[in-house]
């Protein structure tokens, strides 16, 4: 089940979180992660998003760029976004090109109705096109707070299927989740993850600084929960949203409550709601303070 740190205390886990972390931004973000690349360590993984208003040539000249700064570019597949099996086709082509293929993320995307033959992340997989292309590694997503339309049996439910149909063609999987406030959910959930005889590492979700208006607009979107009490526990009022909110608590609460034996290899993923030089810093300051 991934690493072997059930000796460690839990400083040094909540420390080691920032060891192999991942975060995210979108095909207009590249240059921003050019100034940012100083504090970042190489060979980070970074994720490059499937948004609507960005095409193919934006995506893969992002995907490029990282590769090129010496990170790990892990685009991201939108299965709803895709209109025919040419252009998925086309897109893990480009990828490949630019070296940015091995290892991908596949998402359902946002729309309700598909643009075209893939109705979610499970049909792009069972395309059987990714390993054509040369993808290895495969991250799919996880939802410990549920997901606002959909019911938690069919999650847990698309979440087995997609390993058992990633194993079935030796592909790895990993699972990136959404982000949240509070650790507790995220702890429970990744127990039954694992008692699922799911051991695939899990990189657990978290915002990148900013503004707290921003924050909760995010949180409303995906359905994250955001009470007085849970607010207040990471570190923000909902009485004042001029200000901003670090993760340095839910960082710290979360390292301190893991168990690698109970809940296997976590990770973190930050969500930099394109403050990426923001996020960049704030793991750095935040891992020189806590070592």
């Amino acid at each position: 089940m991934g690493l072997d740190r059930g000796d460690l205390p839990a400083r040094v886990l909540g420390t080691r979180l920032l060891d192999d972390f991942s975060l995210e931004l979108t095909g207009k973000d590249a240059d921003a992660l050019e100034e940012a690349s100083a504090v970042l360590p190489p060979g980070t993984r970074v994720n490059v998003t499937f948004l609507a208003h960005e095409d193919f040539s934006m995506r893969v000249h992002a995907a490029r760029a990282v590769r090129r700064l010496g990170f790990r570019p892990v685009p991201h597949v939108s299965a709803r976004r895709l209109r025919s099996t040419a252009e998925l086709d086309e897109f893990l082509a480009a990828l490949a090109d630019v070296g940015a293929a091995e290892d991908i993320c596949v998402v359902a995307g946002d729309p309700d109705a598909p643009a075209g033959p893939y109705g979610d992340s499970l049909a792009v997989i069972r395309s059987g096109l990714l390993g054509k292309h040369g993808v290895r590694q495969v991250s799919v997503t996880g939802y410990p707070e549920g997901h606002p339309r959909i019911d938690r049996s069919t999650l847990w439910r698309a979440l087995e299927d997609k390993r058992a149909a990633l194993q079935q063609q030796s592909l790895g999987m990993t699972v990136i989740t959404q982000f949240g406030f509070d650790p507790a959910p995220v702890l429970h959930w990744l127990e039954e993850v694992r008692d699922r005889g799911i051991d695939a590492p899990v990189r657990i979700g978290v915002p990148g600084p900013a503004g707290v208006k921003r924050l909760l607009r995010y949180a409303r979107r995906f359905g994250v929960q955001s009470s007085a009490g849970i607010a207040q526990k990471y570190g923000f009022s909902l009485t004042n949203l001029l200000g901003t909110a670090g993760p340095g608590r839910f960082v710290d609460n979360l390292g301190q409550h893991l168990d690698p034996v109970v809940h296997g290899d976590v990770l973190l993923h930050f969500y930099t709601f394109g403050g990426i030089q923001a996020t960049a810093q704030w793991i750095r300051d935040h891992a020189m303070v806590t070592r």
